[in-house]
C-alpha cells in the first residue's frame, strides 16, 4: 500500500510534465510556422542568378541559387558559428557561407522575387565532412563529385535534419531579416543520379526509396517553419528513356522513377511534394526545340519531354494517383537553357529559342516559373554557351558582352514583348505565335 501511494502521485506528476512539454512543443511549432501565403508573382520569368544587380535590372520574378551542404556544416563546432540543438547535441554552421547566402537571398526576396534554393552535396576535401555527408554508397569516381544526401547513417541523418531545420527557420522568418526562400529543391536531376546525385549503382525503385526519405525530411523541416513553403523533386528531360550517356544502374527514365516515388510517398503518408523539371532541347547543342523529334504528345510513349511537348508533363501529373489533395502538383522549370550555335545567326537562333519556349510555358497553367540557365556563358559546361552574356576570353564566367537574348529576356513579360519577339517568327517559319505547332 505504501509503495502504491508513492507511485501514484509520481506517475501522475510525470504524466503532467510530459503533457506540458508536448503542449509547449506544439504551441512553439504553431507560433514558429510562418503562415504567409505562397506568393503569386506577376510573371513566370526567372534566372539562375550569377549577378544579383543585373538579375534585378532584368526584371526577374523568380531566382534559383545553388546551395552546397558541404560549405554549410561545421563538424568541429566552432562556437563563433551559429548552431541548433537537437537531441542534446549542438550542430554548428559556417557563418561566412550563411551570411554570403543571406546577402543574395535578402536582396532578391526584398524585391518580391521568389527564391528557389537548389540543395546540393558536393564531395569535400575535408575527410570529416566526407564521413558525415557523403552517402554510404557514393562512388568516388563519379564525374561531378555530387553525392546523394546521407540520411542513411544516424550521424548523417542527424546532421541533415539539423541543417534543414536551421535553414528553414532562418529563411522563413516573418521579419525576413535574412531573406525568404519559398522553394526547396532536393538535389539535381536525380534520374541521372550517377552524374548529379550519386549513391553508387542503383535501381530506379531503390533510388526513389532513398530519395523519398530525404525529400520527406526536407518537407518536414520546411513545414515546421513555413506553412506554405514548397519542396521539389528535380528531374531532367529523359522521360520514357534513360539518358543515353549513362549505364544501367546510373540513369533512369523520369516517368517510372516519378511513379515509384509517388507510390513510396503514399505508402508512408502522402504530402505535398512538387516537381522541378528541366525540359532542355533533345540535343543540348541545338536550341531549336521546335524540331525535337523525340518529344511527342503522349506522356505514355514520348522518349523526352522538352519545350515542344510540355503539355505532356501536365497531363501526366493530372492523373488521380499523382495529385495532392485532389490538385495536380505544381511545376517549376528550374534549369534549362539554349546553346548559342556557331555561325553568323547563332545568337539570333538562341534568342528565338527563348521566344518559342516562353510561349510554350505561357500556355501551361500548371507551370509557375521558367528559370533560365545561364546568366553568363561558362567555361566548364562542355562547350555549351547558354548565357545571356558571353564570357570574357580566358575567364571561367566573367561577363563580357550581352547577347541578343538579353533584351529578349528583359522584355519577355513587358508590353514590348511582341515587338521584341517579332524577329523570331521567320526563323521558326511561322507568321504568328499561335502557329508555333507548325514551326520548322
Amino acid at each position: 500500500m505504501r509503495a502504491d501511494r508513492c507511485r501514484g502521485p509520481r506517475s501522475f506528476l510525470a504524466g503532467l510534465r510530459i503533457l506540458a512539454a508536448s503542449l509547449v512543443l506544439c504551441l512553439s511549432a504553431i507560433a514558429a510556422a510562418n503562415s504567409e501565403p505562397y506568393p503569386s508573382p506577376s510573371s513566370k520569368k526567372g534566372l539562375q542568378v550569377q549577378m544579383v544587380d543585373d538579375a534585378i535590372a532584368l526584371g526577374i520574378r523568380h531566382a534559383a541559387l545553388n546551395f552546397n551542404l558541404a560549405q554549410l556544416v561545421d563538424p568541429r563546432g566552432d562556437t563563433n558559428n551559429p548552431g541548433v540543438v537537437r537531441e542534446g547535441r549542438t550542430h554548428r554552421f559556417q557563418r561566412g557561407y550563411l551570411e554570403a547566402m543571406d546577402r543574395q537571398i535578402r536582396t532578391l526576396s526584398e524585391r518580391g522575387i521568389v527564391v528557389s534554393l537548389i540543395l546540393l552535396n558536393y564531395e569535400s576535401a575535408d575527410p570529416e565532412l566526407r564521413r558525415i555527408l557523403l552517402h554510404p554508397g557514393y562512388s568516388t569516381n563519379c564525374p561531378n563529385h555530387l553525392s546523394a544526401f546521407n540520411t542513411v547513417t544516424p550521424e548523417g541523418r542527424a546532421w541533415y535534419e539539423a541543417s534543414m531545420d536551421f535553414l528553414a527557420e532562418r529563411w522563413s522568418r516573418p521579419d525576413g531579416r535574412h531573406g525568404r526562400v519559398w522553394n526547396w529543391i532536393v538535389g539535381n536531376e536525380v534520374n541521372s543520379h550517377w552524374f548529379w546525385s550519386n549513391l553508387g549503382p542503383s535501381t530506379s525503385e531503390a533510388f526513389a526509396s532513398d530519395y523519398e526519405r530525404t525529400v520527406r525530411l526536407t518537407h518536414r523541416a520546411v513545414r515546421r517553419h513555413s506553412q506554405n513553403g514548397r519542396v521539389f523533386l528535380s528531374l531532367e528531360h529523359h522521360w520514357n528513356i534513360a539518358y543515353p550517356g549513362g549505364k544501367v544502374g546510373q540513369v533512369f527514365p523520369g516517368r517510372p522513377f516519378l511513379e515509384h516515388f509517388a507510390r513510396i510517398a503514399r505508402s508512408g503518408g502522402d504530402y505535398d511534394w512538387h516537381l522541378a523539371f528541366h525540359p532542355y532541347p533533345e540535343d543540348l547543342f541545338n536550341p531549336r526545340s521546335w524540331r525535337d523529334t523525340s518529344a511527342t504528345p503522349d506522356w505514355r510513349t514520348t522518349p523526352r519531354i522538352t519545350f515542344r511537348n510540355l503539355a505532356a508533363l501536365g497531363a501526366f501529373l493530372d492523373q488521380p494517383e499523382l495529385r495532392s489533395e485532389g490538385r495536380p502538383r505544381r511545376v517549376i522549370l528550374s534549369e534549362q537553357g539554349f546553346h548559342t550555335p556557331d555561325g553568323s545567326d547563332g545568337e539570333a537562333v538562341q534568342a528565338a529559342a527563348y521566344c518559342y519556349a516562353w510561349h510554350q510555358v505561357a500556355a501551361e497553367p500548371g507551370i509557375d516559373a521558367f528559370i533560365l540557365h545561364r546568366h553568363v556563358d561558362h567555361a566548364h559546361e562542355g562547350g555549351l554557351r547558354l548565357g545571356l552574356w558571353t564570357r570574357a576570353p580566358g575567364s571561367v564566367a566573367t561577363p563580357d558582352r550581352r547577347k541578343p537574348i538579353y533584351e529578349v529576356f528583359r522584355k519577355a513579360d513587358t508590353p514590348d514583348r511582341d515587338a521584341a519577339f517579332a524577329f523570331a517568327l521567320p526563323l521558326l517559319g511561322i507568321r504568328s505565335w499561335d502557329d508555333r505547332a507548325r514551326a520548322r
